[in-house]
């Protein structure tokens, strides 16, 4: 658009160039035909007209120059306006695709801890924790954390709060025996009416797991590990989140040529950073996007020109998610 503008306006110029000199022309004839006396009469009035004719033409000049000016300005807002439609309508893609990848994933774990709250092993240690209950649970849940490498532990926990067993203690030294009955994740757990209800927490650091960035599941372990049965433990299992998330993140197809000034984010319902593509603000960022009522959007900052667009969780089967959103905020070119 700018080059179409540059080439009429250089055209328009050049008409008007020409019919400056076509005046001057008319100008000089006009004063010859005068010395000329009544033999340049005729002349004078062919002159005359010429220099009415390159009036016109430079009007007529000057008018297209405005005209196309305008509609050139009008075409270029609207190639403005559909271009910055279809980058926020990108970023909103991008937004949901993140959020739509940890909802799948944290969808996994809500199966995988209601499943084991069902394991053999882990009900009877709930029931009757004795030493050789203890030690078989110890050892199922180690063989599960063989194979489920994104979990940092599992902890069997009494109904009075207390950790019976977890499956690392030869990582965690100091987990048994604690107390977790202050826990919001512990005591939503244990009031859980069935075995198909889970409980899934905020991230947050967990000093028992060396202060690890963990997504806390739970669910009740139920008498004969029956659905209906009397609740005889809580099964908590401490998803491995920060490296899972980052994957996530940094995995978002943004083009190579706009990736140093957008920023790839998880946030939750009250826009706390969760995971970032630049690892900063990690569960302490507030980011200032207010999006209100939608469940989607995209805006741009009149400040610094920076495009924050958004999406909220849609969850996944079962899992409704937590109010998250996925975010991606890019800096103006330049």
């Amino acid at each position: 658009m700018a080059e179409l503008k540059r080439i009429s306006s250089d055209k328009s110029r050049r008409i008007q160039s020409i019919t400056g000199q076509v005046k001057i022309l008319a100008l000089n004839a006009l004063i010859e035909a005068a010395r000329a006396g009544e033999a340049g009469r005729g002349f004078s009035v062919v002159a005359q007209e010429v220099r009415a004719i390159g009036a016109e033409v430079e009007t007529i000049a000057r008018a297209l120059e405005d005209e196309l000016s305008d509609r050139i300005a009008a075409v270029q807002s609207k190639v403005e306006t559909l271009a910055e439609c279809s980058r926020k309508d990108r970023l909103i893609d991008l937004a949901l695709n993140a959020v739509e990848l940890i909802d799948r994933n944290l969808y996994e774990r809500t199966c995988d801890v209601r499943w084991w709250a069902t394991d053999a092993a882990l009900v009877a240690c709930a029931a009757d924790p004795t030493p050789d209950q203890v030690a078989h649970a110890t050892e199922r849940m180690a063989v599960i954390l063989g194979s489920y490498t994104v979990y940092l532990d599992l902890w069997l926990c009494g109904m009075d709060g207390r950790v019976i067993a977890h499956g690392r203690p030869e990582r965690y030294g100091d987990v048994i025996g604690r107390d977790v009955s202050d826990e919001p994740w512990f005591r939503t757990a244990a009031g859980l009416p069935d075995g198909n209800a889970y409980v899934a927490a905020d991230v947050a650091r967990q000093p028992r797991l060396g202060g690890a960035q963990v997504a806390t599941y739970c669910a009740g372990i139920r008498d004969g590990g029956k659905g209906r049965a009397q609740p005889v433990g809580v099964l908590a299992v401490h998803f491995d989140w920060e490296p899972q998330a980052r994957s996530i993140v940094e995995g978002v197809r943004v083009a190579p040529e706009d990736r140093d000034r957008t920023r790839v984010l998880l946030v939750d319902a009250q826009r706390r950073v969760l995971a970032s593509s630049d690892r900063r603000g990690l569960l302490t960022e507030i980011l200032a996007f207010q999006p209100g009522n939608r469940t989607s959007g995209a805006d741009r900052e009149t400040a610094s020109g920076a495009l924050t667009a958004f999406h909220c969780t849609p969850g996944y089967e079962s899992y409704a998610g937590l109010g998250w959103y996925g975010v991606i905020v890019q800096q103006p070119e330049g």
